[in-house]
């Protein structure tokens, strides 16, 4: 039988653990806690960031958590927390389900993501523009 979106994220929310926006701001200043931000950097861009998060598009997670991989980024090798986040939360409960499978422990996501972070007053900044040559 065929599975929709909502099933899949229903799926991976069974067997991933969920921050309210509450507890993930009071984990926000923690040394031993990275926030990973999947959104699309059209988002970042229009919507903004939460300070210090990592940008992991949604679209490279695998490759960049895989220290087998010749794209793999050495945050996600740190003995840390990761936070994960998206716009809605139902990308980032995907993310999480599918880094945890892959070995990646002490992983979380934020329920409603980035949109009920900004709707609580939580910490947003513009994203740094990128200097052109």
């Amino acid at each position: 039988m065929k599975k929709g979106y909502k099933q899949l994220v229903d799926e991976a929310s069974a067997e991933i653990k969920t921050y309210s926006v509450a507890e993930a701001l009071a984990k926000m200043h923690d040394p031993q806690v990275q926030f990973i931000d999947v959104r699309d950097v059209r988002e970042l861009e229009r919507e903004g960031v939460v300070p210090g998060a990592f940008h992991a598009p949604r679209g490279m997670i695998e490759f960049w958590v895989d220290p087998e991989s010749p794209y793999y980024k050495p945050v996600f090798g740190e003995r840390k927390e990761f936070i994960l986040f998206c716009g809605a939360g139902w990308r980032s409960a995907l993310t999480t389900k599918t880094v945890q499978d892959m070995g990646l422990e002490n992983v979380a996501h934020i329920e409603g993501g980035f949109g009920a972070w900004k709707a609580a007053g939580a910490p947003v900044a513009e994203k740094e523009k990128k200097e052109s040559k």
